[in-house]
């Protein structure tokens, strides 16, 4: 009998948390888009594109998608059948992926309940990550949750609504805590404990036309400083009669990549005490006036905005597909969509005189709802880590462009296989190992409404940086003030 069958038979059951009360979750920054369609771009023949937005609200009493059962309706017969079955612990996974992501999903869970035979996992889809939390959260005031959900939530966290995970960790000597990505593997930790596990990592890069950068005989090698991206967009825009025919680039839509701009000129968004917002600094102001030029005065640069979910995101992907655009910035998670015979994938750059860039990576983790039964929660921590294991993350990486979470993914024989034909799926990783921690906003997400509410006046409405950056750092501050209240 192994370790997990032992304990499994000796499990002593322990008092849950059943409090009903939960606050709403604090919105969250660079979440990547979750529900994709196989896509053909318009250099293929087309099919339609689906897209649910990350930031999407939809109602907690909504069902599952894709025909599966109905998850706060099933979690408490799992669990209940589970405590008393001598046969393989059942447990419910909780997650917002669709498309390319939902499939390789499915295809990681079946791959797990084939490799033994202790824990079954039940995937349970959900439209996207803010229904699964929504969801969630009616599961925890029900008392009905599943062992492991696709989700994470500090707030959450420190309320007690997710188990510390160091018990399992700590009996764990395959885990290897130094071999995570360690700004990843971080970012699930709460009070100095674990609550969290990254299952992927996403971070924004940059993706060229191949032949647009050879006709203009620019090395993508030499783009390391925005200060030369901005001369090489400057040299492949093409105008006519006074307007723009073909950009030199186009960033992304809202703040984020203006804010990993800034984080690799040396801004920050508070003071090193927490007091006080910064964001109306030298870095940051500079920073967003270069990008409002280049986007209103040199005509060098564009963006897509609105649109329904994602809209924006595919039209701008779609410029550069179409040659309407030399080049974009987008998620890592792009790679699994695009024709890397046609673009190239390069990191994020830095600035003259400062350094390479060090744009935000942000971990997609998974948590264990503290109600689950301490067999759920065993069983659930043995499927995250499966999951996690490198050359399962190294698989990951490759069917879908996210960023494996060991670093010891780089050395699978597969992975390095694959990279040495597909050098574009080490650009994330490596640019992970140099990169920022999401922003932990203490205001609840009052800061980072801030700041999206400043971007869209640089990029849509042509207001200087100066100005709409001290409007922001305004309203921000006196949320931070009253939230240190």
């Amino acid at each position: 009998m192994n370790l997990f069958s032992m304990w499994k038979s000796n499990i002593e059951k322990q008092p849950v948390n059943t409090r009903n009360e939960i606050s709403e979750q604090p919105e969250q920054t660079h979440q990547r888009k979750q529900t994709r369609q196989s896509r053909k771009w318009g250099w293929k023949s087309g099919l339609s594109l689906v897209m649910l937005s990350t930031f999407l609200v939809t109602t907690a009493c909504g069902s599952a998608s894709n025909g599966s059962t109905p998850a706060a309706a099933s979690s408490n017969n799992n669990q209940t059948q589970a405590s008393y079955s001598s046969g393989p612990v059942e447990i419910e996974f909780w997650y917002g992926l669709g498309g390319k992501l939902g499939d390789n999903m499915k295809k990681m869970i079946d791959d797990f309940n084939a490799s033994q035979k202790e824990v079954v996992v039940k995937g349970v889809v959900q439209a996207d990550y803010d229904e699964t939390t929504q969801k969630l959260q009616a599961a925890i005031a029900a008392g009905q949750v599943p062992a492991a959900v696709l989700s994470s939530n500090i707030e959450w966290a420190k309320k007690g609504y997710y188990a510390p995970l160091d018990q399992f960790i700590t009996a764990d000597a395959d885990f290897k805590k130094d071999d995570f990505v360690q700004t990843f593997l971080q970012q699930g930790q709460v009070d100095g404990k674990q609550y969290f596990l990254p299952m992927y990592g996403t971070t924004q890069v940059m993706y060229y036309r191949k032949d647009t950068l050879k006709a203009a005989r620019i090395d993508p090698a030499s783009l390391t400083t925005w200060e030369a991206l901005s001369a090489a967009a400057a040299k492949m825009t093409k105008k006519s009669g006074g307007k723009t025919t073909f950009y030199g680039w186009e960033p992304m839509w809202g703040a984020d990549n203006m804010v990993d701009a800034v984080l690799s000129k040396g801004g920050s968004i508070l003071s090193a005490d927490g007091k006080t917002v910064t964001i109306n600094s030298k870095e940051w102001v500079d920073t967003w006036e270069m990008f409002r030029k280049w986007i209103h005065e040199d005509g060098i640069m564009t963006i897509h905005s609105g649109g329904q979910g994602w809209e924006y995101w595919y039209k701008t992907i779609d410029d550069v597909m179409k040659n309407k655009a030399a080049g974009y910035t987008g998620s890592s998670g792009d790679q699994g969509d695009l024709d890397f015979k046609i673009v190239g994938a390069m990191e994020q750059p830095g600035w003259e005189g400062v350094g390479q860039g060090k744009p935000v990576a942000n971990a997609i983790m998974a948590g264990i709802p503290a109600q689950a039964s301490p067999e759920q929660q065993q069983a659930a921590f043995k499927w995250l880590t499966y999951f996690s294991k490198a050359s399962n993350t190294a698989q990951w990486s490759m069917n879908t462009g996210y960023i494996a979470v060991r670093q010891s993914a780089l050395q699978d024989e597969k992975f390095k296989a694959f990279s040495a034909k597909n050098p574009q799926i080490e650009v994330p990783l490596k640019q992970a190992s140099h990169a920022s921690p999401p922003f932990q906003d203490p205001t609840g997400g009052k800061i980072t409404d801030a700041l999206k509410v400043a971007a869209d006046q640089v990029q849509i409405n042509n207001v200087p940086a100066a100005q709409a950056l001290a409007d922001a750092q305004k309203k921000a501050q006196q949320e931070l003030d009253r939230a240190n209240r």
